[in-house]
């Protein structure tokens, strides 16, 4: 196998695994995936091919047309036998059913969203085309969901990570053993993630030339194919620095060699890798927070608005294509961001505190004698 670059591997590692699951469903969506392809990225349709496959199995179970019929085997013209009233039957279905194997599977307002979104955009995409005469779809309104709330560390909280991840004087005894031959590595990787914003399939993409000590940057590969150079601080670069003159001393496994981050098999770090090692450093500084890649991603946003109050700088250095997705995440007004504005508006010039208290004679002496 060519040693490719590793979004290049993603992306044929993906289209490879959606091949697989276009085979389990209708002919006809190898259409519909090849004409959403410009548009959505590989896990996007992978996400969606799997969301449509429950789809395709409840109509095999639960209605009369398909009961007796190959999925692999329906016409696009199938999707003209679907009723408004038989996908708000599917949506109660959402909320429970037994997958593959028996397997139990639920879904709050947040997963059933996602489901029939899919299910809305495999419609439109026929309904456009003129290959089916109605769209039921299109009269489902989607669940409304609770905004997320954003998670993120705080100050101190990101000083004792760092901190734990240098001593790892919390971790287990067998969480210990390991740590003294990553320690530096995860150091370099939570600072990097902390000091950048990232993401975390950004990082461990990162090849040894990707990395610019000069210039104090990293060369990433976004979401949609987008490049971007990234730059970090000089605390990010002392850390990147340390395990670099470690990585030089290292034998990575052919294929591997172009690799900045390698895991103790001397492989490029996995993204699953990472999401472990953050989840173990972040359970000794917080209970209370369910800290992933992501979560360190949101504290850096959130520290970059806090600090420039600028969004439209926070949304390019994240690689926002949508600034309303930044407006959402990090221009809301957080308790920190109102506890700010408490002396913003003035009343009187001079505060009550600071002015003169009238002279106690001179008053008693202005005050109008009482009548018997």
């Amino acid at each position: 196998m060519a040693n490719r670059p590793y979004h290049e591997q993603v992306d044929i590692n993906n289209t490879l695994k959606l091949r697989d699951l276009i085979s389990t469903l209708p002919s006809f969506t190898a259409l519909f995936f090849r004409g959403i392809e410009p548009n959505t990225s590989s896990r996007t349709r992978i996400a969606y091919a799997y969301d449509i496959h429950v789809f395709f199995e409840y109509l095999k179970e639960n209605h009369p047309f398909f009961k007796e019929k190959e999925i692999t085997a329906l016409p696009v013209e199938s999707l003209d036998q679907i009723k408004a009233l038989d996908l708000e039957a599917y949506i109660e279905y959402l909320k429970y059913y037994s997958g593959q194997q028996g397997t139990e599977r639920s879904n709050h307002s947040r997963g059933i969203m996602r489901k029939i979104s899919a299910l809305k955009t495999l419609y439109n995409y026929f309904f456009r085309k003129e290959m089916i005469k109605t769209n039921p779809a299109a009269l489902i309104v989607l669940p409304r969901t609770p905004q997320k709330e954003i998670i993120r560390l705080d100050v101190d909280e990101v000083a004792n990570l760092l901190d734990e991840v240098e001593s790892g004087e919390k971790l287990t005894a067998k969480q210990q053993q390991f740590h003294e031959k990553t320690k530096i590595r995860d150091l370099a990787m939570l600072t990097l993630l902390l000091g950048t914003g990232i993401r975390v399939s950004e990082c461990v993409g990162l090849d040894i030339k990707d990395v610019d000590f000069h210039n104090s940057g990293v060369h990433v590969h976004r979401k949609g194919g987008k490049e971007a150079i990234v730059f970090f601080s000089d605390e990010v670069a002392d850390a990147l620095e340390l395990y670099y003159n470690e990585r030089k001393l290292m034998k990575p496994l052919p294929g591997h060699e172009e690799a900045f981050f390698l895991s103790l098999q001397n492989k490029r770090i996995s993204v699953r890798a990472v999401e472990n090692l953050v989840k173990k450093y972040a359970r000794t500084v917080t209970t209370l927070k369910n800290i992933t890649p992501h979560k360190l991603r949101s504290t850096y946003g959130t520290n970059l608005y806090h600090e420039t109050n600028d969004i439209y700088l926070v949304a390019d250095v994240l690689g926002h294509s949508d600034i309303n997705t930044t407006k959402r995440h990090y221009a809301a007004s957080t308790e920190y961001r109102l506890r700010a504005t408490r002396n913003a508006v003035k009343l009187r010039e001079t505060p009550i505190d600071n002015r003169e208290s009238p002279d106690t004679d001179q008053a008693e002496a202005n005050r109008p004698e009482e009548s018997d």
